[in-house]
């Protein structure tokens, strides 16, 4: 990832420890069946996947080939959040395919005596960064929880619903989208 390497490694140890998390849910068993268990699976690829995509290309050495790996696997990923109707999934995959095509441009740019800087499509760049800001905002709303209710004519205390927490899982995909809109921003 270009830009500092202070901001590559936080989004590196965010990414990867939203990886393993969604990883464990998937084998422990997320509620909703085979299907909500594929989907946190492909949570864990776009997490670990964003992980690697920001180690600092200043300390780590990219080797050419890495970012057509990210094009090929994020766009097979693509295509299947496509035919399993996952809109986010879908957007998540075209992002990672085309940060990994601007990677690959500014390879060939270091290759070829430029500058090897980012080189993405600004309006392009400009919607993902929209899309995952918004998304940012909308899942850390939902991570609020909802104030108790006390029923009518109790005891404060005796008649309080038990709110239900936030799931952990909102919340890794809440830094996901704020860990994809920091490396939009480097594009």
């Amino acid at each position: 990832m270009h830009g500092p390497a202070m901001t590559g490694w936080l989004l590196v140890v965010l990414c990867a420890a939203a990886g393993a998390y969604c990883l464990v849910r998937s084998r422990v068993g997320a509620e909703g069946g085979p299907v909500r268990r594929g989907q946190t699976r492909g949570e864990a690829l776009m997490a670990l996947g964003m992980a690697v995509m920001a180690l600092p290309a200043s300390v780590v050495p990219v080797p050419a080939w890495s970012a057509w790996a990210f094009v090929a696997v994020f766009g097979v990923t693509g295509l299947w959040a496509v035919a399993a109707r996952h809109p986010h999934h879908a957007v998540g995959s075209l992002a990672m395919v085309y940060m990994a095509l601007v990677m690959t441009t500014a390879q060939a740019g270091a290759g070829h005596g430029g500058h090897g800087g980012a080189a993405g499509l600004p309006v392009l760049t400009g919607l993902l960064l929209a899309y995952y800001a918004v998304h940012a905002v909308a899942s850390g709303l939902r991570l609020i929880p909802a104030p108790a209710v006390l029923t009518a004519g109790s005891v404060p205390g005796a008649g309080v619903r038990a709110v239900p927490r936030p799931e952990l899982l909102s919340a890794c995909r809440t830094a996901m989208s704020m860990g994809m809109f920091t490396m939009l921003l480097a594009v």
